[in-house]
């Protein structure tokens, strides 16, 4: 066992505050890195706050996780001590099932192991994620960041970035297809510039008019408020595909009456209240509503080269590990652009 630093939350309402965790010994198939930098994503806030579920505190988040290894079990092939490496929402999966086996740990039939607040199979302790100075993870659930990312842009990458490419991927945004991405935020800034990187005609609807010269500076090629429903009136059947990356209840009926015929919305934000889908949204033009969660790791990996080849990083601010609360209270209110980057140096 290794004793490191943390942050940690000790209730749904407490300020994050600084503690100690046990990290497992490293087993034959496990990776122990050492955190350079660990994102912060709206889902630590939703789940410190039991929105999604009970938690057991005191609890340490973060599940966008960047740095360098430091020890390697006996088996382990896939990574040397110094390799940059990254660990994003999960840290394990049954391996069994058809879902892990195509790839898709995501969707694991038994339940992948969430990278905070799950149950680690090796030894059956509640994982403990990113705000930490190490962590230990078996090798098939670790990724390699290519050198030529920035180490702290890279970290937002394993959540926010892999979350928009899976469905851009699986809908298949490219050329010729019209794709909307709905809210501008830590998400939606990289669905914007990855629906562009791939090819795609990009649209942004946002509450307001206020960031429209970044929408466009992402790729975008228009921005639209939602907040004007004229906008809705013109653009009506304008959509093949459309992202929704909002936690928030939206007017599901008005954003579905964008979608072309055999149009998809899908939905990447999680708000905690349910939302209302009018049938006759859908029936007539055969319109469909999904949802998408992260990327499996062969994924996450083909996202991580993507955006290293095409140039594409988060818009990020670095911060302290003392100025967590402040961000988070930032993040509810749409206070920054685009992303809250921990530097794990702060943790020590």
């Amino acid at each position: 066992m290794r004793t490191v630093n943390a942050y940690a939350a000790p209730s749904a309402t407490g300020p994050i505050g600084k503690t100690t965790i046990e990290r497992r010994d490293v087993g034959p198939k496990d990776v122990m890195i050492e955190i350079a930098y660990s994102g912060i994503c709206h889902s630590d806030i939703h789940m410190i706050r039991g929105d999604w579920g009970p938690i057991q505190y005191p609890l340490v988040v973060g599940h966008e996780i960047v740095g360098t290894v430091s020890e390697i079990g006996s088996e382990v092939t896939k990574y040397q001590v110094g390799d940059h490496v990254g660990v994003g929402c999960m840290v394990n999966s049954c391996g069994e099932c058809e879902y892990c086996e195509r790839g898709d740990e995501q969707y694991c039939v038994k339940g992948n192991t969430q990278t905070y607040n799950g149950i680690d199979p090796v030894d059956g302790t509640i994982t403990q994620g990113g705000y930490s100075q190490a962590i230990v993870v078996t090798e098939d659930f670790v990724v390699r960041v290519p050198e030529n990312l920035a180490f702290d842009k890279a970290a937002p990458l394993l959540c926010a970035g892999v979350s928009l490419y899976s469905p851009l991927r699986h809908w298949q945004a490219g050329p010729g297809k019209k794709v909307a991405i709905v809210g501008l935020g830590g998400l939606g800034h990289m669905g914007v510039k990855i629906a562009a990187a791939l090819g795609a005609d990009v649209t942004v609807f946002s509450q307001t008019t206020s960031k429209r010269e970044d929408s466009l500076r992402f790729g975008a090629t228009a921005h639209y408020a939602t907040a004007d429903p004229e906008n809705f009136t013109q653009l009506a059947n304008s959509f093949d595909l459309i992202i929704n990356t909002v936690s928030a209840k939206i007017d599901m009926g008005a954003f579905l009456g964008l979608l072309k015929v055999d149009g998809t919305l899908v939905n990447v934000g999680a708000p905690a209240e349910p939302l209302e889908v009018p049938a006759f949204a859908l029936i007539p033009s055969r319109r469909s509503w999904a949802g998408s969660s992260i990327g499996g790791i062969r994924e996450t990996q083909e996202m991580l080269d993507f955006c290293a080849e095409h140039g594409i990083v988060p818009e990020t601010e670095l911060i302290s590990a003392d100025d967590i609360d402040n961000a988070y209270e930032r993040v509810l209110k749409s206070d920054v652009r685009y992303r809250f980057v921990i530097d794990a140096a702060t943790f020590a």
